[in-house]
């Protein structure tokens, strides 16, 4: 682990030794690891080349919004891209961001910048890498409806610039999720609009996420996938699953699509109710739930 620590640190990079997971992702969940990398963009490549050069085992994050950390931590490397590659540039009409941007961060510099289509996107917690990993989406939009290409990484340390297509982005997916791909940055098409109507459309969806989320509480946002012909939150309504609680962890009673840590869940109180809900609504409706967030042991 040492070479890993003095290649990151000489590449700008910050380094933190058996850290705990929980404070970086959103359910506040999960063991430590025994290094944590926080990377800068010109990091990303070498970092991964010495890994797989070394045969070490490792897991890239984001702002952990996806992600559900098994108790007992995991023994991966882990690349955070964070603050030190959250560059948002303007090109014209078009955002290149850096992997670690903050999704909320690129729709207000689009907003700012007078350009307009990436509304739905405001308030989803996560960042432009984990983003376009997931294909994120809300009211209507995803982010391959603005999408104009994105550099990936793979294991041999190459870069690739992958066009729009080629990223295969599809409901809550992406060709990187077959693995062995990592977003660098990406960049967004956007068309002018009225600063004040942008801000409008914004504070408008973020109210209704406000009014109808429990964004009170730590979770990892839409728990499930829809499945194909029905929503998962109304078939655990249906079910009669609100409020079903396991330790710290309990089915949203304001948004039945969420299981929110209550205060001191574990990676264990999570899985006791996504396992019973999906158990559950197997036997009453015939439709199976596939968890949306990534578990990472």
């Amino acid at each position: 682990m040492e070479e890993i620590v003095e290649k990151a640190l000489s590449l700008g990079c910050k380094c933190l030794c058996d850290q705990p997971l929980a404070p970086h992702t959103t359910f506040g969940i999960g063991g430590s690891t025994p290094l944590f990398i926080d990377m800068t963009a010109a990091a990303f490549a070498p970092l991964l080349r010495l890994l797989e050069e070394r045969g070490l085992p490792y897991y890239v994050i984001g702002r952990g919004s996806n992600l559900l950390v098994a108790d007992e931590g995991t023994d991966r490397v882990i690349l955070h891209c964070g603050r030190l590659m959250d560059n948002i540039a303007l090109e014209g009409d078009t955002l290149v961001c850096e992997a670690g941007a903050p999704l909320t961060a690129v729709c207000v510099a689009a907003r700012d910048a007078g350009l307009s289509g990436l509304e739905f996107a405001y308030g989803i917690p996560a960042s432009v890498g984990g983003g376009v990993y997931m294909n994120a989406g809300a009211y209507g939009g995803e982010l391959k409806d603005v999408l104009l290409y994105a550099d990936i990484l793979d294991t041999a340390g190459n870069v690739r610039r992958y066009s729009n297509e080629e990223l295969d982005l599809s409901y809550r997916h992406s060709a990187l999720q077959k693995g062995g791909l990592y977003m660098v940055r990406a960049a967004f098409a956007l068309e002018k609009g009225d600063s004040a109507q942008i801000t409008a459309k914004m504070d408008e969806l973020m109210q209704r996420r406000l009014d109808k989320q429990p964004l009170n509480f730590k979770s990892a946002g839409s728990t499930f996938k829809r499945p194909q012909g029905a929503y998962a939150a109304a078939l655990i309504d249906e079910c009669g699953l609100k409020g079903y609680t396991a330790g710290g962890a309990q089915v949203s009673e304001k948004h039945a699509g969420f299981v929110i840590n209550t205060g001191g869940a574990t990676f264990a109180d999570v899985m006791a109710v996504t396992d019973h809900v999906r158990a559950v609504v197997k036997e009453k409706t015939g439709f199976e739930l596939e968890l949306e967030p990534e578990i990472l042991s």
